[in-house]
Order: C-alpha cells, then structure tokens, then sequence
C-alpha cells in the first residue's frame, strides 16, 4: 500500500507569521494536533499543540507569539508514492506520529498519521477477514469438499 492510499489531503497550514493563538485555533477547529508551518509553497517546519504549550505558554510567551518561535523547523517528511510499510518503519525509528507528505516537486499534498495507517491497515485486514471466514475455498475441510 502506498501512502497517497491513506494519506489525509485535505492539510491545513500556518504561515510563520501566524501567532500561537491562531494556530491553536485551526487545531482546533479541525480537530487536529499539528500544523505544517508553509513560507509560500515550501514546507518551513512543523507546529503542534505541544509545541505551544511547552515552548510558548510554558515559559510564559504570550498568545500573539509568531508560530515561527516555537515551531519545529526540522521538516521530516515523506513521499506520496513511498510504500506505508517502508514509512512506518522511518516513523518508529524518528518517533514521530505524523508526517507531512510532497510530491515530486517537494510540494505539500496530504499528511500521514499514525491514526491513518492503522485505520488502513484495519481496513486490509476486515477484507481478509471477511474473505478467510467465507464458507469453501481451496483449503476446505468439509467431508467431500461440503461445508
């Protein structure tokens, strides 16, 4: 499976002029715990709402904070057509929970969580459950081949 299969593309950003406040309220609004930080169409760096509390309110920042303060400016990120097996992998050995995700030009077109992949991977899974449980098949242990 590849990631563009499970990825969520419709991605909100802040900008690193966006204050604290704002973007706690995006994260809010789409009910989401990271923003990817976009300086035009280039990916600056990642904000989440520990982020905020830890690096802002913490220590006493105020909520006109620019998000460029307390953002994580080191982008991991992964491709659309990489296998999700092969970023779970990078995901477990960075421990990281989501990552954004760019095409070819290095442009933003979704982001991957962990969330995401499970819910995939529990999709693949109740299709092959639901076909092992399937009465027959080559491997039946019936009488005669009967079920």
């Amino acid at each position: 499976m590849l990631v563009k299969e499970t990825m969520s593309r419709d991605v909100k950003t802040v900008a690193p002029e966006t204050t604290i406040c704002e973007a706690a309220r995006i994260m809010a609004d789409a009910d989401v715990g990271a923003l990817p930080v976009a300086a035009g169409d280039r990916l600056a760096g990642m904000v989440t709402d520990r982020d905020i509390a830890i690096r802002a309110v913490a220590i006493g920042k105020g909520p006109e904070t620019p998000v460029s303060e307390v953002m994580t400016p080191e982008v991991l990120y992964c491709h659309e057509d990489e296998d999700i097996g092969h970023v779970c992998t990078n995901m477990a050995e960075m421990q990281v929970r989501r990552l954004p995700v760019v095409d070819v030009d290095k442009r933003l077109v979704g982001i991957v969580s962990l969330a995401d992949i499970a819910d995939a991977r529990a999709r693949e899974a109740g299709v092959a459950l639901e076909g092992i449980t399937q009465p027959g098949g080559l491997h039946n242990q019936a009488i005669n081949g009967r079920a």
